[in-house]
């Protein structure tokens, strides 16, 4: 299935939910907000929320520091 993931166009094999796509890409979903055709998924809906080829996902990484 084809994806676009923050912009660009990813072939993914293996993922059939947000949650298994932030698996798949090596994410800690406790550090990660997602965006899911233009919807903001909260953490409780990421493993109920399926993939279709063509979705739009942009993800946002937080990061630490001082």
């Amino acid at each position: 299935m084809e994806l676009v993931i923050n912009g660009d166009r990813r072939d993914i094999v293996k993922s059939r939910t947000v949650e298994e796509l932030l698996a798949e890409l090596g994410l800690d979903q406790r550090a990660v907000v997602v965006e899911h055709n233009r919807v903001i998924i909260r953490r409780p809906a990421l493993a109920s929320t399926p993939l279709t080829d063509g979705d739009v996902v942009e993800i946002v990484h937080f990061v630490g520091g001082g």
